[in-house]
């Protein structure tokens, strides 16, 4: 489910830290997030890519945040890469990724509706990532990728093992890293009324991420979000978690 990712494919890493951050990121085209055209963004190891500012923050909360905070959050929880895995990052014209990405993207857009065909795509990937207090090894696998031709972006979610939901910090168990507030996965656009929570953030159901989709492909999940008429994409996967956003699209 998940793109190349790592240093064989020319990928940068944040520092192995506690609530650490990528430098700002200054990307090669505008990505456009609710209406509102971005030109750099943050990847935040504790499970968020954010536009303009940084979010150190360890605690997930539910979507829409107060204040001008625009991020996508694949997995918003208590990241310590001090304790084991690494942060990947890079933007690509890869024409493979992008030829990738466009079949991937297709089931999104409704029937009759251009076909994706993105020029560009930023990918952050959290490989194998541990949670803060961690006293065993379970970690996380988990992607978004951002894909845009210029004026039509998209955001990929991919997920693939996810053994734990919550650091202890969070009122997580340290020997399982479940229990306490879980990972909270959506968009929060800034501008305190637009957002997604993905079915299952901050509770339990939230680890079962990498076996649904609203594609038919388990693992993955892809939206729209250029404007605010951004839909939530295909129905999930039929015969799992059923939809049940606090708020779709408003």
């Amino acid at each position: 489910v998940l793109y190349p990712f790592g240093p064989g494919v020319g990928d940068e890493a944040t520092r192995h830290e506690d609530d650490g951050t990528s430098p700002e990121i200054i990307l090669q085209e505008n990505f456009s997030f609710f209406g509102r055209a971005h030109r750099s963004l943050y990847v935040n190891n504790n499970g968020v890519v954010s536009f303009g500012t940084m979010v150190p923050e360890f605690t997930p909360q539910p979507f829409p945040l107060p204040g001008d905070r625009p991020f996508v959050a694949p997995y918003w929880a208590d990241v310590d890469t001090r304790l084991g895995g690494d942060v990947f990052y890079r933007q690509s014209r890869d024409p493979q990724l992008l030829a990738r990405l466009a079949q991937d993207l297709a089931p999104v857009v409704p029937p009759g509706d251009p076909l994706p065909q993105p020029t560009w795509a930023f990918v952050a990937t959290w490989d194998r990532v541990a949670y803060f207090g961690a006293a065993s090894n379970k970690v996380n696998t988990f992607q978004a990728v951002l894909a845009s031709d210029g004026i039509t972006c998209f955001v990929l979610l991919n997920y693939g093992d996810l053994q734990w939901t919550t650091g202890i910090a969070n009122q997580g168990d340290p020997h399982t890293g479940l229990g306490g507030i879980p990972a909270q996965a959506g968009f929060n656009s800034g501008d305190d009324v637009h957002y997604y929570n993905v079915p299952g953030s901050r509770t339990p159901a939230v680890q079962s991420l990498s076996h649904r989709s609203n594609l038919g492909v388990p693992g993955r999940w892809a939206f729209r979000v250029d404007h605010f008429e951004a839909t939530e994409g295909p129905p999930e996967t039929p015969g799992t978690l059923s939809k049940t956003p606090e708020a779709p699209w408003s």
